[in-house]
């Protein structure tokens, strides 16, 4: 019986204090401004990913990365359940930019303007050789030197000035007008022919 009046105590406690409060602060807005929202995001990405964001980031971006980390490493694989570099290199291409491009790293490559490493932009790619003469892996920059990729250990954010990738690095990459053109072409010729009825 004590228990039960000790519980009905602290709950009209509990109460009355959310009252008391609720009652001093009568036309404190509950919405927060659009603007504001974007700085949290902001802030919050730029402390779990290590980069520091502007005010033009492209939040899609890190938001996109920030839901695929931690997905494990599977060659082939292009799902939560496993994904390889190449598969969520083109997965995020095509989420944040609306571009569909090729499915391997050499192939990604080939669509590429060469970039230096200290020209690098957010959303360029980073291309590796790792244990090889050709490309082997590919990444997504997102600024400080710090990039996206599906890794052996599985999706995560890596600095290119990690002893291990700095040694492996090969070339920086700009996806090539060119090649954006002739994408957003064949986006919207497909999009045309899903418009047209069937019979």
């Amino acid at each position: 019986m004590k228990k039960v009046l000790i519980v009905t105590l602290l709950f009209v406690s509990v109460l009355t204090t959310v009252q008391a409060q609720t009652k001093a602060v009568p036309n404190t807005p509950t919405e927060k401004p659009a603007d504001e929202d974007k700085s949290l995001i902001k802030d919050y990405f730029s402390q779990i990913m290590g980069v520091a964001l502007s005010t033009t980031s492209n939040v899609k971006l890190f938001q996109f990365v920030y839901d695929w980390v931690g997905t494990p490493y599977r060659f082939g694989g292009n799902s939560h359940k496993g994904i390889d570099c190449s598969a969520f290199t083109k997965e995020l291409y095509s989420k944040v930019f609306n571009l569909d491009i090729r499915r391997n790293s050499r192939d990604i490559f080939s669509m590429v303007s060469p970039v230096k490493k200290d020209e690098l932009k957010e959303g360029d790619l980073v291309f590796f050789k790792i244990h090889t003469t050709r490309i082997s892996h590919v990444g997504i920059y997102l600024g400080n030197n710090k990039f996206a990729h599906a890794s052996a250990s599985g999706v995560k954010v890596s600095s290119l000035d990690d002893e291990y990738y700095a040694h492996y690095f090969y070339r920086g990459g700009r996806v090539l007008d060119s090649f954006k053109k002739e994408l957003e072409k064949e986006s919207a010729a497909d999009d045309k022919l899903e418009e047209v009825p069937m019979k």
